[in-house]
């Protein structure tokens, strides 16, 4: 696990994927957006102007080698609907709704954003093929993981021991504070494994996604897992944080693509 800088751009990459899976998630760093969005905005949904957003996403595919015409992405909703993304989302289109992306293409290359939610990256080397997942905390007690890894089985014929994911930068149990209403719903969903997931210090409840994700992921079947541990609401520096930043900030991406 490690960060590389290129042309102006800084990006975290997973070790954990074999070299033919190009994976990055983008800091906010290398950009032409102004505060608050400074300064590598990829979304148009916080306020930026979407020439720069266009701008922003231009260098980034240019800078990893990948045909801006790759591209498919989504809209998200925090929820569990999947699109399979056989081919590049012709960029005159309307984005669809959902929070998992599937391809087996070579041609096409995921793009997600984020800001304090979990890009769960995923990629079976037998089938070939690579997927990219949201799981805030709505996502996550809803299933995401699981639903990403029953989809992998039903649509490709992925054996979960073959698959590889990554957990990637994004809000720690350290910084994520909850409440009563949404603990509850872990309580629910995690059962016995509550303990691992929510922690409770001086009265206040706090929500660990890393564990949470990776127990889904483990129940499934998956053993290869890597996490990032990279915490967005403490490294402003580097990442947009909807937390840390009251709301006021930008999206940085996470793109995966066969090569």
């Amino acid at each position: 696990m490690s960060f590389t800088e290129k042309d102006g751009l800084r990006f975290y990459q997973f070790d954990i994927f074999p070299k033919n899976i190009l994976n990055a998630v983008l800091t906010r760093r290398g950009g032409i957006s102004p505060a608050p969005w400074t300064s590598l905005n990829l979304s148009i949904s916080v306020g930026d102007d979407p020439a720069r957003v266009a701008a922003n996403r231009m260098k980034v595919f240019n800078v990893l080698g990948r045909d801006p015409a790759s591209l498919h992405d989504v809209w998200l909703v925090h929820g569990t609907d999947i699109i399979y993304a056989d081919n590049p989302r012709p960029l005159n289109e309307e984005v669809q709704k959902a929070d998992i992306i599937f391809t087996d293409n070579p041609e096409v290359t995921l793009f997600m954003r984020f800001a304090d939610c979990v890009p769960l990256l995923f990629h079976d080397p037998k089938k070939h093929v690579i997927g990219i997942s949201h799981a805030g905390w709505m996502g996550t007690v809803k299933g995401v993981a699981e639903v990403s890894i029953k989809a992998m089985q039903e649509r490709y014929g992925s054996n979960p021991s073959d698959v590889i994911a990554g957990i990637g930068p994004s809000i720690s149990v350290g910084q994520y504070e909850v409440g009563e209403e949404v603990a509850a719903q872990f309580r629910a969903k995690y059962g016995k494994d509550t303990d691992q997931v929510i922690q409770v210090r001086e009265g206040k409840i706090y929500l660990d996604l890393w564990t949470a994700n990776a127990l889904q992921l483990r129940s499934m079947g998956v053993e290869q897992i890597q996490i990032s541990g990279l915490c967005t609401a403490s490294h402003l520096d580097d990442w947009y944080s909807h937390r840390a930043e009251k709301g006021k900030t930008g999206r940085f991406g996470t793109l995966l693509a066969m090569v």
